[in-house]
């Protein structure tokens, strides 16, 4: 949740739908990147427990069955392509070869749900393009490991949007020349052209950050004395 709260205040400096980045289903949604079933994914970003890691849970065994489900789950989901343009799912035979080992041992492995040894569990990740993380990570690490790159890619385009505002305030014309909209961080990215990046920056995104919470704090205010309003007026 520490991290889905990171995102959220990037998405909201930037002005972007949480919806769009924080999708769920579909190809390289959350559930596709992180092997997390769709209705866990929704149970963890909503901070509730896995069920995996309940008190009764026999821990050896979820990691076994953890291993094989995400095993299926990889070869249901990373389809090969056609000649034709259609897309199958891979046989036990080229996971197997690929992998280095036997469509019989694979088809056992399976139906018995006992998970591969780490050689064959990292042959067969590495067969579909994923690390062996991919097959043995628990629920909310696994989660927790897309929506970190998710922050991380977030964090470098605020910097660079950052450093594109710096080079357009610092070569503008007078103050008076510049757009109001921007407010007051325009007035700050202008008054600290001089500082190096590395200064400015953190300060810019301070007094950024302060100037959105003063228009939270006057739009709550504003839609308070809407509501007395007609309350006043209801009662007259």
């Amino acid at each position: 949740m520490g991290t889905v709260r990171r995102i959220d205040s990037l998405l909201d400096r930037m002005g972007l739908n949480r919806g769009d980045v924080l999708r769920v289903e579909g190809e390289g949604g959350l559930s596709y990147a992180s092997g997390v079933a769709v209705n866990e994914v929704r149970e963890l970003l909503r901070g509730e427990r896995s069920a995996e890691s309940g008190p009764d849970v026999d821990m050896v065994e979820a990691r076994h069955r953890r291993v094989v489900e995400r095993i299926l789950f990889l070869r249901a989901t990373r389809l090969r392509a056609a000649a034709d343009g259609s897309r199958r799912a891979y046989s036990l035979a080229e996971i197997a070869a690929g992998a280095g080992t036997s469509a019989q041992w694979l088809d056992k492995m399976i139906k018995t749900g006992r998970a591969p040894n780490l050689d064959h569990a990292a042959g067969i990740a590495a067969f579909f393009g994923e690390k062996i993380e991919f097959l043995v990570a628990e629920p909310a690490e696994a989660l927790d490991r897309v929506l970190q790159q998710i922050h991380k890619d977030l964090l470098e385009r605020t910097v660079e949007r950052q450093d594109q505002d710096l080079r357009r305030l610092r070569t503008a014309g007078p103050a008076s020349e510049v757009d109001p909209a921007l407010g007051v961080v325009a007035y700050a990215a202008r008054a600290l052209a001089d500082v190096p990046d590395d200064t400015a920056q953190p300060l810019i995104a301070l007094i950024e950050s302060v100037a959105r919470r003063s228009r939270e704090e006057r739009a709550r205010e504003a839609r308070a004395a809407l509501e007395n309003g007609v309350v006043h007026n209801d009662v007259d």
